[in-house]
């Protein structure tokens, strides 16, 4: 039985990205698969890493909790908004916090490498956009997702990283928004 853990990392519970992480669940479970979720919104923790990695500021309980999470989960999924072509403040204080050395990574004594200690894992990113993800792509690099899947997870020994955009939003019509839900929930199912 596949473990998956969803992280929603959209900050305001009305937002479509709820609506996508609860039909990439239901498909999930009619997969037979085990499903945990992670609503960063909800944590109660300090997103601000005040001092690096010079000294280590405790876990919060939450954050401690999140952590027995993902070291369980087979397969992440990872959805959030883009906003200002990153991704927002609070999901971006959930990595910095909880990603650190010796969890996620180590860097090697006198060595620029360091090793993967998320190896064996795989994820994906469901984003949201205000633009088409092909010009957000071409025009833009895709900020984001170089962030959170090149210098995140992959850095740290997780892949693949199955990438996938919905939008545009802001304009979407009801049905739009069924045929991007009943896409999410086929991702589920497949368990990708």
């Amino acid at each position: 039985m596949k473990k998956i853990l969803i992280i929603n990392g959209h900050p305001n519970a009305e937002s479509f990205n709820f609506g996508i992480a609860e039909s990439y669940k239901n498909g999930a479970l009619a997969s037979g698969a085990q499903v945990e979720t992670i609503t960063i919104a909800d944590l109660h923790f300090n997103p601000n890493l005040k001092f690096g990695y010079q000294k280590r500021t405790e876990l919060e309980p939450d954050l401690l909790e999140s952590w027995e999470k993902i070291k369980k989960a087979d397969h992440l999924v990872w959805i959030h908004p883009v906003w200002w072509g990153g991704l927002p403040a609070i999901t971006k204080g959930f990595i910095d916090r909880l990603f650190l050395p010796g969890m996620a990574f180590q860097y090697r004594e006198n060595s620029v490498w360091w090793d993967k200690l998320l190896k064996g894992k795989t994820a994906h990113i469901i984003t949201t956009l205000d633009q088409p993800g092909w010009y957000y792509r071409f025009a833009f690099g895709r900020p984001s997702v170089n962030q959170l899947k090149k210098s995140t997870l992959e850095f740290c020994g997780i892949k693949p990283v199955k990438v996938n955009y919905i939008g545009i939003i802001k304009n979407s019509t009801e049905e739009q928004r069924k045929k991007w839900l009943e896409k999410v929930y086929n991702f589920g199912l497949q368990n990708k």
